[in-house]
């Protein structure tokens, strides 16, 4: 009886993940297989050639690259900002509160408002860093119409709204960890630096953890910032791989070869989701 109480319990939930988890992946692989319907033709069974036709595409590639730029790019430095800035507004500084409510409004703009935020920083020679570098006698420069600086300026843009969000689980650690802890490692001799990176660190590896793997995530969901601001341009320099299967389900209305690129890039998230959770979970040290 307890088990059929227990099942019970887990069914809403269970329903939510089949409804709008499993069933729609299953869907988008099953489509892959399949042509696009299109007005007196409907689908038919073409195997593999919606992935033959995606080996072959050079947008594709160029999306992919650009996306696992953009991963290599963001991840890190917003982890590593939410980190630094988590333990700047954990210490004992006057102005922490206001501090936090800054470092965390980023994070509750909506990602169409940020992206217009950042597209008056960006414009040229009106725009705030325009007025800057006028000042500093700086040459102008088009931050989003340049191939070379492009991406990197919409970069920019997630590293500045994510940092705060992640900020906030670190900072909810650092309050779990007791005062004692470092005042043994610093009775015990530690330096600061040591007792950073030998105590603090490891004890922070569970949410690293899990702000990593939402990380990720979010660098490959990428897709407001790119319609707002660039729309893939220019010549694809910031063609991310959401924004393709968004034009090519919705613009090109390609259905068929948009649930190939979306198979891919469910494989791509859950292969690196897996080794991260392999490779880190030997690093973590769980209270």
């Amino acid at each position: 009886m307890n088990a059929v109480y227990g099942w019970l319990l887990l069914l809403p939930a269970m329903v939510l993940l089949i409804a709008f988890t499993h069933y729609p992946a299953l869907s988008t692989l099953w489509h892959s297989f399949y042509s696009t319907p299109k007005a007196g033709r409907p689908m038919h069974f073409v195997g593999l050639d919606n992935y033959s036709a995606m080996l072959d595409d050079p947008v594709f590639w160029k999306a992919l690259w650009n996306n696992l730029y953009f991963a290599l790019g963001t991840i890190p430095l917003s982890i590593a900002l939410a980190l630094i800035m988590a333990l700047w507004v954990n210490s004992k500084l006057a102005g922490r509160g206001f501090l936090r409510m800054a470092y965390f409004t980023p994070t509750v703009l909506p990602m169409v408002a940020v992206a217009n935020i950042w597209l008056f920083f960006y414009t040229p020679q009106y725009g705030l860093l325009a007025q800057i570098g006028h000042l500093l006698g700086l040459p102008p420069v088009n931050w989003l119409g340049d191939r070379t600086t492009a991406l990197p300026a919409v970069m920019a843009v997630t590293i500045w709204k994510e940092a705060g969000f992640f900020m906030i689980f670190y900072l909810a650690a650092l309050q779990q960890i007791s005062p004692s802890v470092r005042e043994a490692a610093l009775l015990e001799g530690a330096s600061r630096w040591q007792y950073f990176w030998r105590v603090l660190l490891p004890l922070l590896m569970p949410t690293t953890l899990f702000v990593l793997i939402n990380a990720l995530i979010n660098a490959f969901r990428v897709v407001d910032q790119i319609v707002v601001m660039t729309s893939g341009g220019p010549d694809n320099a910031t063609m991310l791989l959401l924004f393709y299967i968004y034009q090519t389900g919705f613009r090109f209305w390609d259905s068929s070869y948009a649930a190939t690129l979306t198979v891919v890039l469910l494989v791509i998230l859950a292969v690196t989701a897996l080794v991260n959770f392999r490779w880190l979970d030997r690093k973590t040290h769980y209270q």
